[in-house]
């Protein structure tokens, strides 16, 4: 009754013929690998918007009972991060049999195969589905290095260099001239006007081209029972910065043996599986060897002394790179938190978003989060930041201690007797008090995100889907889905005037970037929340929009980039990188997903920001649909995803975030009815 609620009477729409209901997959022997079917917006990617409570589809939940009852399994292992079990409604913690995830995977063992380095959302798939992790290992990183123009371009800046300070001015300036072009050419520089002064401009260039040849990237994919070979190894433990010659030694050792297998043979014994802390191998090793059941973290010790004390040197950096760009102290940072960044780094997010109200953490005498306490403003040196935080359904899930910390330190900060010039959340409190009446505790909230048992903002849907007209629709979605508040009580409730007023005064929105392997081009989850907020404030401040940053935390002390210097340094070293590229094609099918996602997630930011520049569509085009042997070669290990790189660009064009000509649009045109031509001749073949 209740599917039917959601989904009308079975067997529904999805993976249906109107009679039976699909079970998808090959039965070998006593194995059967199954696809689990979607999570159910796709077929109306409108409903979940609207509705808070839903079940899961006809197809979801037959594929599971079938599992149970008709196969009779013994056990399930799930792999990939994330399947959709864990997420289905019901409460967070405890399950019951009201609980979808309980009433779909029953008693039935749960192993789950999952990134070591995701701990956040591992411990969802344990609270939630019963699940025993057993982790495998991240892609081998390497440095992304220099390809094509950008070679020759170095090459010719490190002739510059070696120009002896008295050559003929005629050929400086040919050189100079040289390096313009060639930066031109790879849209590194403008063709016009001529450099009045090349040699601050060849600095600047080479520093560039620098940070690109040795940006860390993932190289292609890890193989669950392939250790990585003696190169990568080298390169990992190099980029991981272990040094001495025992701990080489002995990581090295870890990771040429294979764990994982074994691991997963040992689980299906029903025998113990050893725990292990989750994390990014290249912060900490500890999470070798590999095969291991994920752990997480402490909850009454986040964030750590380190992560408050680092988080306030990271507040410092954004500021700093904001008032670099010629603007004032900023009164309001619209900041995202997820859960995965914020397990990896101790607390390092939260005790940002605390360092930027002139905040701290508050323990008791047992080392325990016990609150918030607020820094005097002359010990601060600067006005408290307004800061509204989004969280994901992640960080709500498994990190509600630090919720009511952040909306205590917002609190305490919109109570302090002090000056409205240098305490911008009591301001913002006090005027929103002027205008709508209400208690300092409801104009001081600051905390949102999905209501309990939801997640997401449904922006990265709505794109997936192309189920959106004007732009504005995305943060239509993401305020429905995010606009509720926490309080000091932890429970939800909807704040849309708090929100909007406060969405009005941000003049940055910011997220960090935690891994090497996940980039904000490589998951649609960065433009589905940062993006989603960047939409909702450009709305709520009238069509302008905000300044948009990310801390790239993946190495050293940190650098902070604007969206845009991401977006595009990502490209570079992946996307048009022939490295990156060739590295996922080995992998055949998911390779050319994974670069498909890629495509998918650039337009993503150009809905929800408009902060790509439309040589990146030119420059993805060229390689991957317009390059005949490429397209064809994409075509034959994945017709389908090729297909969707093709009318994905073509969309692009269509929703103006780029403006080819009439030639390479024919061309894409072409292309983009070849593939599908291609489909529909194997899904015919198939079919015979």
């Amino acid at each position: 009754a209740e599917i039917e609620k959601s989904w009308g009477p079975p067997p529904g729409r999805i993976q249906t013929d109107g009679r039976d209901i699909f079970i998808l997959g090959v039965q070998l022997g006593n194995v059967f690998v199954g696809i689990q079917p979607g999570f159910g917006y796709e077929g109306d990617p409108m409903r979940l918007l609207f509705e808070r409570d839903f079940a899961p589809t006809h197809a979801f939940s037959a594929f599971y009972q079938w599992i149970r009852q008709d196969f009779g399994a013994d056990a399930v292992l799930h792999f990939g991060t994330h399947g959709a079990l864990e997420f289905m409604p019901g409460k967070q913690a405890g399950m019951s049999a009201q609980c979808w995830p309980d009433r779909l995977i029953g008693d039935l063992p749960n192993y789950y195969l999952y990134a070591s380095n995701n701990p956040s959302e591992g411990m969802l798939a344990k609270r939630r589905a019963g699940a025993t992790l057993i982790s495998y290992l991240t892609p081998p990183i390497a440095s992304a290095g220099l390809y094509r123009g950008l070679l020759d371009l170095k090459a010719s800046i490190d002739r510059w260099r070696a120009l002896d300070p008295d050559a003929d001015p005629n050929q400086r300036a040919a050189l100079a001239g040289l390096i313009q072009a060639q930066a031109s050419a790879v849209d590194l520089a403008t063709e016009e006007p001529v450099w009045a002064d090349p040699a601050p401009e060849i600095v600047k260039l080479s520093a560039g081209l620098l940070e690109l040849e040795y940006t860390l990237i993932p190289h292609g994919m890890h193989v669950v029972g392939e250790p990585p070979n003696a190169d990568q190894r080298a390169e990992m433990l190099s980029a991981a910065g272990v040094t001495e010659a025992g701990a080489k030694a002995r990581y090295d050792a870890l990771l040429a043996e294979d764990h994982e297998i074994p691991s997963i043979l040992r689980a299906l014994e029903g025998r113990y599986i050893m725990p292990a802390p989750g994390g990014d191998l290249l912060r900490s090793m500890d999470v070798l060897p590999t095969g291991r059941n994920l752990h997480g973290f402490d909850p009454f010790k986040l964030p750590s002394a380190f992560a408050v004390q680092d988080g306030m040197r990271q507040a410092g950096r954004l500021l700093e790179r904001h008032l670099a760009e010629g603007n004032a102290v900023p009164e309001t940072v619209a900041m995202v938190l997820w859960g995965t960044d914020n397990l990896k780094t101790e607390g390092g997010p939260s005790a940002q978003a605390l360092a930027l109200m002139g905040a701290r953490p508050r323990y008791d005498s047992y080392g325990r989060l016990a609150g918030a306490a607020l820094l005097p403003l002359a010990e601060l040196g600067r006005p408290r930041i307004d800061v509204v935080m989004t969280l994901s359904g992640i960080f709500r899930d498994l990190l509600p201690l630090q919720m009511k910390l952040l909306a205590e330190a917002a609190l305490l900060a919109a109570q302090a007797d002090e000056p409205a010039e240098q305490n911008f959340i009591r301001k913002h409190a006090l005027q929103h008090i002027a205008q709508h009446g209400g208690s300092m505790e409801q104009a001081a909230l600051r905390v949102f995100g999905n209501t309990d048992g939801t997640y997401g903002a449904h922006v990265n849907s709505m794109i997936h889907d192309s189920a959106w007209n004007d732009e504005d629709e995305l943060a239509t979605s993401f305020v429905r889905r995010k606009g509720f508040a926490y309080g000091l009580d932890g429970k939800p409730e909807r704040a849309d005037k708090v929100l909007q007023q406060v969405l009005a005064s941000v003049e940055i929105t910011y997220q960090n970037l935690d891994s090497v392997e996940v980039g904000v081009t490589t998951i649609d989850q960065y433009f589905d929340m940062l993006g989603g907020v960047s939409r909702a404030v450009q709305v709520a401040r009238g069509g302008r929009a905000s300044a948009i940053y990310i801390s790239d935390q993946t190495r050293g002390e940190g650098k902070i980039r604007t969206l845009s210097e991401q977006v595009t340094l990502e490209t570079r070293t992946r996307a048009l990188n022939p490295k990156w590229y060739e590295g996922l094609l080995k992998h055949g099918y998911e390779g050319v997903r994974e670069i498909e996602a890629h495509v998918t997630n650039t337009m993503g930011w150009s809905a929800t920001t408009g902060h790509v520049a439309p040589w990146v569509y030119e420059r993805i085009a060229d390689i991957y649909v317009l390059d005949k042997e490429m397209r064809d070669r994409l075509a034959h290990l994945n017709p389908t995803a090729s297909a969707k790189i093709a009318n994905r660009l073509i969309e692009a064009q269509e929703r103006r975030y780029w403006n080819p000509s009439a030639d390479v649009l024919a061309a894409l045109r072409q292309a983009g009815d070849e593939l599908e031509d291609r489909i529909e001749g194997i899904s015919e073949g198939v079919a015979a």
